[in-house]
């Protein structure tokens, strides 16, 4: 009788430690899913998406995309069957605007989804988060942040130089354009080929799709400005005065400096052509010395190096300016660093088609706890972490793993995770959410080679070439803001931005201004009807977010 009992309380004490989330009655589902960005399939044995299926009773059917992602979504929208868990990229409110999507409001209330209801309420983000008709698709996944925010290096835009060519400039840093080109040539005159007799690419400009603001958007950048898209804001102006940038004297500087550089032999003609997966192979084989783009865009690329001991080829982000000659003698400060800023309508919607879009948010709702983000974002304690004195801690080899394509495929659920909604910044104890930011770690876990980088360069992180973060601008960042009533307009302003500056870029100096007159003359009516929608909007999220 007692050994009866002994194995009903077993039994009894097992059924308690059964996770809340997968309700009494719910049957083990497979969920399809679609991430707008290309990726790599987990392996079968995945430690993390094995967890999530024996506690949540969910497995995933994971699609990423293979080739044009405006294409792709317009042919499933064609199809009229959707994936349940749908992320469309930097494409999402094309969802949006056929209707792909649920609205998720009426399924979070502060009962029933305390973590979810706490992280768009909070500071009234949902008032920037929802539609004009009050409706939620999408809750990003990213930039939330809980208590304090950690800067230890540049994610987003800034212009890239591999380290090695840093080394060689005795560690001395360029701040402009003309300085950062200055550096290029030189350090090509003196090393034009890698040891192996690979010959090096100056400056690379990824043209491909919607990351084409490689091409477009640096210009916002050197004139000092955070990053709004494709236009640039006055924020001191109390009209916000905007404009659009590429159509400008200003930006007629920028791809002057790079027609000249073309023709020094620092860029391709083939960049002009070059798909992302053939980019992100000549970053990771070491012979890009330079571009423009944003961290998290090459985050494979930057793995790949650090993976082959190349730390010398990873990439240094500076926040370089135009120099006064390009800007009628005025002295530019750098504000590439904004305030925390949500990635509106960027991570996962689910679909219309999802047959259970209540057990959908209820599973957004469980990996926000703070269990599951320990475990998406620090892995299994004992085993890819440790904790010491309340510190989260890895080791050299555990922080290296991360980094490393093959182990992320097995211990990671990245697919999942990086489209869901996050907590980012520290947790109540003081640790950070993104082991990468905890300082024990960052700090550390950094490679020899670049302990000596910093320190030769005179700075502790990435993040000492730039200025602090500034206070995030009423209207946020005018990417976000959707551009579907004028959507004609902003496809042409679009494709003659990408027709016309390759060409520009490339053609005989001599013909370079008259290039430019047709540019703008071409491109002076969308542009027109862009700046005008532009200018509305803003006005209208400002005046929203201070009432």
């Amino acid at each position: 009788m007692k050994k009866l009992f002994a194995v009903l309380l077993s039994v009894m004490l097992l059924a308690s430690l059964l996770p809340m989330a997968m309700a009494e009655g719910q049957e083990p589902i497979t969920v399809t899913v679609f991430r707008g960005d290309p990726g790599d399939q987990p392996t079968e044995d995945n430690k993390i998406y094995k967890k999530i299926e024996d506690e949540l009773g969910i497995k995933f059917e994971i699609e990423f995309l293979a080739g044009n992602l405006d294409e792709t979504l317009g042919l499933k929208i064609a199809d009229d069957v959707y994936p349940d868990l749908f992320d469309g990229g930097n494409s999402a409110e094309t969802l949006e605007n056929a209707e792909v999507l649920i609205d998720l409001l009426p399924y979070i209330t502060e009962e029933k989804t305390p973590n979810l209801y706490k992280h768009i309420y909070t500071n009234d983000r949902i008032k920037q988060l929802t539609t004009d008709d009050g409706k939620l698709y999408i809750i990003p996944n990213y930039g939330i942040n809980y208590n304090a925010q950690i800067q230890n290096y540049c994610n987003g835009p800034a212009f890239f130089i591999q380290k090695q060519v840093i080394a060689w400039n005795n560690y001395q840093v360029p701040k402009t354009l003309n300085e950062y080109f200055d550096l290029i040539e030189r350090f090509l005159a003196a090393n034009p080929t890698t040891p192996d007799g690979t010959p090096y690419q100056g400056f690379a400009i990824l043209c491909e799709g919607w990351r084409h603001f490689c091409l477009i958007n640096p210009v916002q950048h050197l004139m000092g400005r955070p990053n709004d898209g494709e236009v640039l804001i006055d924020v001191n102006d109390p009209g916000f005065h905007t404009e659009t940038f590429i159509d400008k004297p200003y930006a007629k500087a920028y791809y002057a400096k790079l027609n000249e550089e073309y023709h020094k032999g620092l860029i391709s003609k083939d960049t002009f052509v070059m798909n992302y997966d053939q980019y992100i192979a000549a970053l990771s084989n070491g012979t890009v010395l330079g571009m423009f783009d944003q961290t998290w865009d090459f985050g494979t690329a930057t793995a790949s190096l650090e993976t082959s001991g190349m730390y010398a080829n990873t990439y240094l982000a500076l926040p370089l300016v135009y120099d006064p000659e390009y800007v009628d003698g005025k002295v530019i400060e750098e504000h590439y660093l904004n305030g925390t800023v949500m990635n509106k309508d960027r991570g996962f919607g689910i679909s219309t088609s999802c047959k259970y879009p209540e057990r959908m948010v209820q599973l957004m709702e469980t990996l926000l706890s703070d269990e599951w983000q320990k475990t998406l974002q620090w892995g299994f304690e004992g085993e890819d972490y440790s904790v010491e004195n309340g510190r989260m801690l890895m080791t050299r080899e555990q922080y290296v793993n991360r980094s490393d394509a093959k182990w992320q495929r097995a211990n990671q659920a990245k697919a999942i995770w990086e489209s869901m909604p996050k907590k980012q910044g520290t947790m109540d104890d003081g640790n950070a959410w993104d082991p990468g930011n905890q300082p024990e770690i960052y700090f550390e876990q950094m490679s020899d080679y670049d302990k000596e980088f910093y320190a030769a360069c005179g700075v502790k992180k990435p993040a000492d070439f730039f200025n602090a973060p500034i206070e995030l601008a009423p209207y946020g960042e005018a990417w976000q803001i959707d551009k579907a009533p004028i959507d004609i307009d902003y496809n042409d302003f679009l494709a003659i931005q990408d027709r016309w500056l390759p060409t520009i870029i490339t053609c005989d100096p001599a013909e370079l201004d008259a290039n430019w007159d047709a540019f703008v003359a071409e491109i002076t009516p969308s542009a027109t009807v862009y700046t005008d929608f532009m200018q509305a909007e803003v006005l209208k999220l400002v005046e929203q977010a201070l009432n």
